[in-house]
């Protein structure tokens, strides 16, 4: 089966506060988007990436040299139209979506994400919670302890059979969170795929911080 990776990378990044796209931001030597496409570019059950941006020239000069790059295509006006956006460039029997600011993934995650989307028809990566959950009523009082241990973080990346998320996204006239949201909105289930806690979303400066001492930690291993 033909697999394709979406990255959306066309976000604003204003928690950041650089003044760009945070994704263009550097982490050891790299950007973050150059280290999240060279995970997916250096796995070889991925055939074709496509990455949505929202400066498609700065995008390509960032990526020169990726051979499994495409396409890079504009964004949306919402996380959700960007990945219509993905989806309608790309060409495959299975679309992993994966966010450009998560720059730690690692390739394993990756190749579970995709065979379990091939067996269930679709997975996505998460960790168990390891704070205790409430549920709180509507004034503010605590009204159940939630077991934690069937709840899980999801993250990125999310897989697909294609054929089902894109006809998903083209009939849907809802917004959703992720993917997985829109995918459970008709009754389909999603096998979660067990992550890292290290596969953090870059949004702040001190996320930056994190993921320096992460990268630097599995290079001493």
């Amino acid at each position: 089966m033909r697999v394709g990776a979406i990255i959306v990378a066309a976000g604003k990044g204003r928690r950041m506060g650089a003044g760009k796209n945070k994704v263009y931001l550097e982490i050891s030597g790299k950007t973050v988007l150059q280290r999240t496409v060279e995970v997916f570019e250096n796995c070889e059950i991925v055939d074709e990436i496509v990455v949505v941006t929202d400066d498609i020239l700065l995008c390509k000069e960032n990526l020169k040299g990726f051979s499994k790059v495409k396409t890079v295509v504009l964004g949306g006006e919402t996380r959700q139209k960007s990945v219509k956006n993905g989806l309608d460039a790309i060409d495959c029997d299975i679309a992993i979506i994966h966010d450009g600011a998560r720059a730690l993934i690692c390739e394993e995650e990756i190749i579970k994400t995709i065979e379990s989307a091939k067996k269930y028809g679709a997975a996505a990566v998460g960790v168990k919670s390891k704070d205790t959950l409430k549920k709180i009523n509507k004034d503010g009082f605590i009204e159940k302890t939630i077991d934690r241990d069937f709840v899980y973080n999801i993250q990125t990346p999310q897989a697909f059979l294609y054929s089902e998320i894109k006809k998903l996204h083209e009939e849907t006239h809802e917004e959703f969170t992720d993917d997985c949201a829109l995918y459970e909105s008709v009754g389909k289930k999603v096998k979660i795929v067990d992550g890292k806690y290290d596969n953090i979303k870059i949004t702040t400066p001190e996320d930056l911080q994190v993921a320096e001492k992460i990268l630097e930690k599995r290079k001493n291993k």
